[in-house]
């Protein structure tokens, strides 16, 4: 019986180191996955590609900043994809994958040469951006702004 009882033990052992490794694992694998896709936002601005943005949504997708309020793909279109060709450049300061929770604070660059600072929120879902909130304050918060 006691032999019966060590041979289940190593078993039980065994099972539960594999279930935490390949967990592990991943969640390795989906913390690069995510934040890949978060890059790949930049990048699309970037290269002015439309449908390499899209591509990184999920159906449903919302944007939220302090002059949208959960906006569908469609008026974010409109609202917001016009500043891809005003932008030149971004610089990524520090991006946090935390599951399928995403922060980015960046600074980016007009082809004009203004700098702006924005932190960004990205809610992810099955590998795609299910979410996308921009913070920015007043100024030079974003790319079309026309103040400082």
């Amino acid at each position: 019986m006691e032999n019966k009882f060590k041979k289940n033990s190593v078993g039980y052992l065994l099972a539960i180191a594999i279930v935490l490794l390949t967990s592990n694992f991943t969640y390795r694998n989906s913390k690069a996955s995510n934040e890949k896709v978060v890059r790949d936002v930049y990048a699309a601005y970037e290269k002015k590609d439309w449908n390499m943005l899209t591509s990184l949504f999920a159906k449903g997708f919302t944007f939220n900043s302090p002059n949208d309020d959960h906006i569908d793909l469609k008026e974010y279109k409109v609202r917001c994809w016009p500043n891809a060709y005003n932008i030149k450049k971004f610089d990524i300061e520090k991006l946090v994958v935390d599951g399928d929770d995403v922060f980015v604070l960046y600074n980016g660059w007009t082809k004009g040469g203004k700098e702006f600072r924005n932190t960004e929120y990205f809610k992810l879902k099955d590998g795609k951006i299910k979410e996308f909130t921009c913070f920015f304050g007043p100024g030079i918060s974003f790319p079309n702004n026309k103040g400082k």
